[in-house]
């Protein structure tokens, strides 16, 4: 995991907002535009972010890609975050 390019991209609230919307599974490119009321390449450009961070993966069905998210990235941010939290008492 690269701190620093995990954090700008997790700044970017559309991208905040296309993981939350993955959360619940895979979607099409044109599903998640359609909930975010965005151009299709506006959320290429959000995609491309998202996967060079690697979180998000796309698996191609047939004619179609889907996306999920990559909780392994997450998991490892979550307890790169958790250190910093103090120590119980």
């Amino acid at each position: 995991m690269s701190g620093s390019n995990i954090f700008k991209i997790l700044s970017d609230k559309q991208r905040r907002d296309i993981l939350v919307m993955l959360r619940d599974g895979r979607m099409s490119a044109g599903e998640m535009a359609e909930k975010l009321d965005i151009s299709p390449a506006a959320l290429s450009y959000h995609l491309k972010q998202l996967k060079s961070a690697d979180l998000v993966m796309e698996y191609k069905v047939k004619n179609f890609i889907y996306y999920e998210i990559n909780t392994s990235v997450l998991d490892e941010l979550i307890l790169w975050v958790e250190q910093f939290g103090g120590k119980k008492k």
